[in-house]
């Protein structure tokens, strides 16, 4: 079992930046992977960024590629996501999410544990 628990969003202008975290609790999460998914009002939810937590494995999605980095530290059990060159289309409730496993999916239905979501607002 993991808790998970995000921070760090709010109201950006389009091109500014955020970083968001994601605090892990519970029990290691060394042999998990972790990722990010976002969801706006009235639709799907939409994966974002993922990471197996002993490294060796990153994955984005192509509307964040070159604009989001996903990282991590172990020391602190925390998942970040620095957000950059944001655009008002990244608005939604950001939440993170873990898995028991190794291998990267970019599939919400797999993930087993979520945090309640961080609203991120980018202004135009």
């Amino acid at each position: 079992q993991v808790q998970l628990v995000e921070s760090g969003g709010g109201l950006v202008q389009a091109g500014g930046s955020l970083k968001l975290s994601c605090a892990a609790s519970g029990r290691t999460v060394s042999s998990y992977v972790m990722g990010w998914f976002r969801q706006a009002p009235g639709k799907e939810r939409e994966f974002v960024a993922a990471i197996r937590w002993s490294g060796g494995s990153i994955y984005y999605a192509d509307a964040v590629k070159g604009r989001f980095t996903i990282s991590r530290d172990n020391a602190k059990n925390t998942m970040y996501l620095q957000m950059n060159s944001l655009k008002p289309e990244d608005t939604a409730v950001y939440s993170c999410a873990a898995r028991l496993g190794m291998q990267i999916t970019t599939s919400a239905r797999i993930y087993d544990y979520w945090g309640q979501g961080t609203q991120v607002t980018v202004s135009s």
